[in-house]
């Protein structure tokens, strides 16, 4: 039996390890940026601001959502839409992975807010990364897109069952769909990393096909926001794309953010019909597809 429980715990331990090289070389957890847990209790959320409009609503992380000098993309999508066509409204919120923002009841007040043919951006992965436990915050998801649970304890001694990282992006799109809404799962943003060579780093390398299997599975359109940022930073110097974050290598500033938000229009102009199209105003016409 010691030695049975033995080989048991050493086979858990490799194949903990063998996730955490594997994100380790995705360049998933290479950074050592704080992410900012945001206390919104007082401040007043975003809304939409002509009811008789569709409504275009972000959800998502600090990479979304943040203060200055860092900067989100969804902070400048807004700009490329006719505000006399489509409200846009960003939930995003900083230190949040898909675990949290779900078990907050985040989703689900975008969820009540959510009528018939309105649309939801969904970006989550950067907080998503860490342990489920305290070690990770207790944001931590399990990794893949299938249906196990774990148990975690918190300190108050409540149990929490922990669903995967792409439980809990089918059910947002789930969820969404059952109000008649339209859902875009977008790749995260990448972040900054250089390989021996010189060339920018394409990483989430796992994650992207997770969210883009989801979304695939549950009706959704996907947009690999990472790639198409990637591929920018391709074209551009070393020194010109440092120059794009607000910290070591995670949250851009506005400079920043703005190429992303232009990366997400991209990308929704490559969506089967396109359906946010014809909400765009002229500057995010002339972006090309």
């Amino acid at each position: 039996m010691d030695a049975l429980v033995g080989r048991i715990s050493l086979s858990r331990f490799a194949l903990c390890l063998y996730g955490f090289f594997g994100l380790l070389c995705s360049g998933v957890v290479a950074q050592e940026d704080d992410r900012p847990v945001v206390d919104d209790r007082g401040a007043a959320k975003e809304r939409a601001g002509n009811n008789g409009l569709p409504t275009l609503w972000i959800a998502g992380d600090s990479t979304v959502k943040c203060n200055s000098p860092m900067r989100g993309w969804g902070q400048d999508l807004g700009g490329f839409f006719d505000p006399k066509k489509i409200n846009v409204v960003n939930r995003a919120i900083g230190g949040r992975s898909s675990r949290t923002f779900y078990n907050e009841g985040r989703w689900q007040e975008i969820v009540d807010g959510l009528k018939k043919d309105d649309f939801v951006i969904i970006q989550f992965g950067h907080n998503d990364v860490g342990p489920l436990d305290e070690r990770g915050k207790f944001r931590g998801s399990i990794k893949g897109v299938g249906d196990e649970v774990e148990r975690i304890t918190k300190p108050d001694g409540s149990v929490e069952e922990v669903h995967s990282f792409g439980w809990y992006l089918k059910t947002f799109v789930r969820t969404a769909k059952a109000k008649g809404a339209k859902v875009v799962l977008c790749s995260p943003i990448p972040h900054l990393k250089f390989g021996p060579d010189g060339k920018f780093v394409h990483d989430w390398n796992g994650w992207r096909e997770w969210i883009e299997a989801c979304a695939k599975a549950e009706g959704a359109s996907y947009v690999d926001l990472s790639e198409i940022v990637a591929k920018t930073y391709d074209s551009m110097d070393k020194t010109a794309v440092e120059k794009l974050f607000a910290d070591k290598g995670t949250h851009t500033n506005s400079d920043g953010a703005r190429i992303n938000a232009r990366s997400i229009i991209t990308g929704l102009k490559r969506v089967q019909s396109a359906p946010l199209d014809r909400f765009m105003n002229e500057e995010g016409q002339k972006i090309p597809r």
